[in-house]
């Protein structure tokens, strides 16, 4: 499997309610550029899941609308607090997909690809804002992954 991870873009400040805070300006151009890179490379997902977090899900919405093919699905244990465990163990659901996109959280994404890649932990990756990282999977297990691309928004020009 080869599995994208894009991080949620740029949010409004931090409230009470973390859950409703929605894309800014910004964060919405910088999802429509992932939209418009992945679809000028010929990257395009079979499935986008999305953290039900609204900055997330707006995140996704964006560039399943720009690559107009991949299906979303709103995913409850993407959402903030999310486990490498957690992962590994719901994208066992859709093993049977070549390609899966997951739009979520840090510290979330960088503990994931850790245990992705068999680092000893996430500190040493950090997954910026509408970041895009693709690994490859032989396996859905700890250690499997190899790193494919990791790029900020900023260079998806």
């Amino acid at each position: 499997m080869r599995l994208y991870l894009l991080r949620h873009a740029e949010a409004g400040p931090y409230q009470a309610d973390d859950f409703s805070r929605r894309l800014t300006e910004k964060g919405i151009a910088q999802a429509g550029r992932v939209g418009e890179f992945l679809g000028r490379q010929g990257l395009s997902p079979e499935l986008i899941l999305s953290s039900p977090v609204l900055r997330a899900k707006e995140t996704a919405e964006i560039v399943e609308k720009k690559l107009g093919q991949s299906e979303l699905l709103l995913a409850p244990w993407l959402a903030c607090g999310m486990t490498p465990e957690t992962a590994l163990h719901q994208l066992a659901d859709y093993k049977r997909l070549e390609s899966v996109m997951i739009v979520g959280h840090e510290p979330d994404f960088s503990a994931l690809v850790a245990t992705l890649l068999g680092a000893p932990s996430g500190e040493a990756i950090n997954i910026s804002k509408a970041s895009l990282t693709i690994i490859d999977l032989a396996r859905l297990t700890p250690g499997s992954g190899v790193l494919k691309l990791l790029l900020p928004v900023k260079l998806l020009s």
